[in-house]
């Protein structure tokens, strides 16, 4: 399919990756190195094995390595390389992360690259953030002189592509999380920003919440956690006031919206608290239930009907966009593909502009042996007007000798490769 030279670059990519669909986000997450280590890490591995170029991607459900080598990747070459990279893991350790890798090779490697990018590789597919992750980690390893042409022109691919798959397609347009829903209903209650928010629970899902909420404007949040220290971490972070669980029953600034997400298994939210809460205020509600079990007693929806928001609930609106977004799967794939044959273009014109780049010095000197040795006496005999007027037309012959011969080269050699 491929010319031999840009052939040649595509089989030297590889992808190693440790995703969701092989292991648990726990173990992915042993593999994260940060930042101010990764300079020292990845060169050492790029020095070691004479890999060409690479980058190291990671995200909370992803750990890739992408790199550029002449060398045959396996799963020993994998182990090998881990070992240098996480010091810390013993040997039975690396030999099961070496294992679980997915080793993508080639064309396999420029496929799953754009398919991680436009998020149809996700755990949540259609979920944005990926394409600012993949990209804010390339340019950080560029930036430390580790990725060099052929991984700038396929990232270059990766993120149009990308882009183009969430403007062009619905793949992203309805969310699927369960905090992204539970913000969506929240906001059609069309609550102020003054609106007093109790928040039971400080953890993931909790601060992530939170977060949505802080971010559009809220203000006004008081936190309770069983650890008083977690609750002031949140609390610090979103501008509110902590406090621990056990408080809540002495709460007397009334609420406007609770939303609670604990590990309780019984129902923590009693009708006697929720009344204690309330204050003796008889204005609608809004409980975002995000436990499972929930937190809330079923007698409190009964009898004070507030406007109630559950895990189940979300969880049906998240499958319903989850399957119109798996119906936008098959346009995507179609972007995808045409962007691996817009690749190999990108790579072969690349290729054709490097074995080109010496032939403007080469015009150059030939007019500069032209001027200095072969007619030099020739020129030395004319007056100052007459050499103003040669030195104008061999400008003029050297610009369009680089030009227009060179554009007609690069078609013609394009179009032979």
């Amino acid at each position: 399919m491929y010319p031999r030279k840009h052939r040649e670059l595509i089989e030297q990519l590889h992808i190693i990756a440790f995703t969701h669909r092989n292991l648990e986000v726990n173990k992915i997450g042993l593999l994260h190195i940060e930042k101010e280590q990764q300079l020292q890490r990845l060169s050492a591995i790029k020095s070691a094995f004479d890999i060409d170029e690479l980058f190291f991607l990671t995200t909370c459900n992803r750990v890739e390595l992408t790199v550029s080598t002449r060398h045959s990747v396996d799963m020993l070459w994998v182990q090998k390389i881990m070992a240098l990279l996480y010091p810390s893991l013993e040997e039975e350790a690396l030999r099961f992360y070496a294992q679980k890798a997915e080793i993508h090779i080639g064309t396999r490697a420029v496929e799953h690259a754009l398919a991680v990018a436009s998020s149809i590789d996700s755990m949540i597919i259609g979920e944005r953030e990926i394409i600012t992750q993949v990209r804010t980690a390339f340019e950080f390893c560029r930036d430390l002189g580790l990725t060099g042409d052929t991984l700038r022109i396929l990232m270059k691919q990766v993120i149009q592509t990308a882009k183009k798959v969430y403007t062009e397609t619905n793949i992203a347009t309805k969310p699927v999380s369960v905090v992204s829903l539970a913000y969506h209903q929240l906001k059609k209650q069309q609550l102020s920003l003054d609106a007093r928010i109790l928040v039971i629970g400080a953890g993931v899902t909790n601060t992530t919440m939170c977060r949505f909420l802080k971010k559009h404007g809220f203000h006004d949040f008081h936190v309770f956690n069983r650890s008083l220290e977690k609750a002031e971490e949140l609390a610090s972070e979103i501008k509110g006031v902590a406090y621990a669980l056990s408080e809540i029953k002495y709460f007397d600034k009334g609420f406007d919206v609770i939303i609670t997400c604990t590990a309780a298994d019984y129902h923590l939210i009693s009708p006697e608290l929720y009344d204690t809460l309330l204050k003796g205020e008889t204005d609608s509600k809004m409980v975002i239930d995000l436990a499972i079990p929930q937190d809330l007693h079923p007698d409190i929806i009964a009898k004070h009907h507030p406007h109630y928001i559950s895990v189940d609930f979300l969880q049906k609106i998240s499958n319903q966009n989850l399957k119109e977004r798996t119906q936008e799967l098959q346009h995507v794939e179609k972007i995808i593909a045409d962007a691996m044959i817009e690749f190999e273009g990108m790579l072969r014109e690349r290729n054709v502009e490097i074995a080109m780049r010496a032939v403007p010095q080469k015009i150059k000197d030939i007019k500069l042996t032209a001027l200095n040795e072969i007619f030099r006496q020739d020129i030395e005999k004319l007056d100052e007007e007459s050499r103003a007027v040669l030195d104008k037309v061999l400008g003029y012959m050297e610009k369009k000798y680089v030009s227009e011969p060179m554009k007609l080269a690069k078609e013609i050699l394009l179009k032979n490769a």
